[in-house]
């Protein structure tokens, strides 16, 4: 017996391993495809960018394992049933279910040690991919010089080269605006030829400028023109220094995003929900106590046509404004319309806030419940993985692949449509979030039911003499009608 779950075991655990690998080196070619814009030409250190992979390929493990577990129970089982170990196993009187039972334990390890990992780990990594990945993309492309266009990067100055040296170092026909005085085009310096280089410490760039002129319209002493002083100034030789501080890559504090739902464990999950639903509730006591008194007042005077005439009052007549001359009903009307503007504003601003806090705790709740989506999805896909190779008794990276791409795309996709059902409010966030676990679990069981009686459940070979079968009596009927 032993002997058989090491079986299992060492066939289980390499394709694992590979197919983990691959699924990780996938999502991380999408990664770098969905920001490589963000990345190219901004002369970034390697490591910065293999930081960045780092934790992506940490952020990307709670898809990456479930479809892991999946393709690797379906490639174990498949290559037991393809090379008849399977047969072996249950002919020596173990049941599939005992066969399963070292890789239920092992998953069911992935699946605890997936959600240790989703309430430590998961928080801190996707903390640091995305204060990485803000500075990245705010980053400015590294200083580059290109022909006939003007380069507008360093800011308070426009730069133009009409031809660059081979070298990249040696430029002709220069044209610089300097418009760091705010004033817009007023400082203009030509020159035929020019030298680039940077400094020791890479901080400032140094154009040493040949045979040029240099244009400048200013105020004068007298009248407020500022282009009413023209100078002109010719030189042979002159440098123009430029600051480069502005390309360096800068880092913000990571403080700053701790706030997010996805970089927050259970604990603080539950903190915060708790926090916002207080202050809901205090939002909504504070709206009550505003209202109580004009909630009051209409009660009190709702009837006052049924109220007994008092001194010279006659309510039945003149109604609420009994006693009142025309310019004090009018003040009253006034009073009235201004108090229910100020009450409609309340509760206008009220609700408004009050949905803005009911959105954070669904995600809150999204976010507490993915921790445990994320180890039960892994045993659920296993109950379907492991039959189904037994079925298909088809091993490789052929049909096993299509099959777990399949079912995890529809694992995926009901996943993806519960949890926006539940952002937006129109589910209830336990179901919304649960939903593809609870449709998947049967799936699972009745597969596991068919492996366990042989079920030729995908034999193609069976469904193709049930339709020559079927076609044949139909024929047969047309026939004999005829």
């Amino acid at each position: 017996m032993k002997k058989i779950h090491l079986l299992v075991l060492k066939a289980f655990i390499k394709p694992f391993i590979v197919t983990f690998f691959i699924v990780m080196f996938l999502l991380l070619m999408l990664f770098l495809f969905k920001y490589i814009d963000d990345l190219i030409g901004k002369g970034f250190e390697w490591y910065v960018i293999l930081k960045l992979l780092f934790y992506a390929a940490a952020t990307n493990v709670a898809m990456a394992l479930p479809l892991a577990i999946l393709l690797s129970s379906i490639m174990t089982f498949g290559n037991l049933g393809e090379n008849y170990e399977l047969v072996a196993i249950k002919s020596a009187g173990i049941s599939l279910q005992r066969a399963m039972a070292p890789l239920f334990i092992l998953v069911t390890g992935l699946g605890i040690a997936a959600f240790l990992f989703s309430d430590y780990m998961l928080p801190v990594a996707n903390l640091k991919m995305g204060s990485l990945l803000y500075d990245v993309r705010e980053q400015k492309a590294a200083f580059l010089i290109e022909e006939g266009v003007f380069n507008n990067s360093i800011p308070g100055y426009s730069i133009r080269v009409e031809k660059k040296e081979k070298d990249g170092q040696i430029l002709k026909d220069i044209v610089i605006y300097d418009q760091s005085d705010g004033r817009g085009n007023t400082n203009v310096l030509m020159a035929k030829e020019g030298e680039m280089y940077k400094t020791d410490d890479g901080n400032y760039l140094i154009l040493r400028l040949k045979d040029g002129v240099r244009y400048e319209e200013s105020q004068g002493k007298s009248g407020y023109n500022p282009r009413q002083q023209f100078t002109r100034l010719r030189f042979k030789e002159t440098e123009q220094k430029f600051d480069l501080s502005s390309f360096k890559f800068k880092r913000e504090d990571e403080n700053l995003f701790k706030g997010n739902y996805q970089m927050l464990n259970i604990k603080q999950l539950q903190t915060n929900k708790d926090s916002v639903i207080k202050l809901n509730d205090s939002i909504s006591d504070n709206i009550f106590k505003q209202i109580r008194p004009y909630h009051k007042i209409f009660f009190a005077t709702q009837n006052f046509r049924s109220a007994k005439p008092f001194k010279g009052l006659n309510f039945k007549k003149e109604g609420v404004f009994a006693g009142l001359d025309s310019s004090k009903k009018i003040q009253s009307v006034s009073g009235a319309i201004d108090n229910i503007r100020m009450i409609n504003e309340s509760l206008e601003s009220t609700l408004s806030t009050t949905k803005d806090n009911t959105t954070v705790i669904r995600r809150y709740i999204i976010e507490y419940n993915r921790k445990f989506t994320l180890a039960v999805s892994c045993l659920v896909l296993f109950f379907i993985g492991a039959p189904l190779g037994a079925i298909i008794r088809k091993g490789g990276l052929g049909l096993p692949v299509v099959v777990s791409v399949i079912f995890f795309l529809i694992y995926h996709i009901i996943s993806t449509v519960g949890e926006k059902s539940v952002k937006v409010g129109d589910t209830n966030p336990i179901l919304g979030m649960w939903i593809a676990i609870f449709l998947l679990t049967p799936v699972g069981l009745f597969l596991t039911y068919k492996a366990t009686v042989d079920s030729a459940l995908f034999d193609v070979d069976l469904y193709k003499n049930l339709f020559k079968k079927w076609f044949g009596k139909k024929s047969a009927s047309t026939k004999n009608q005829s």
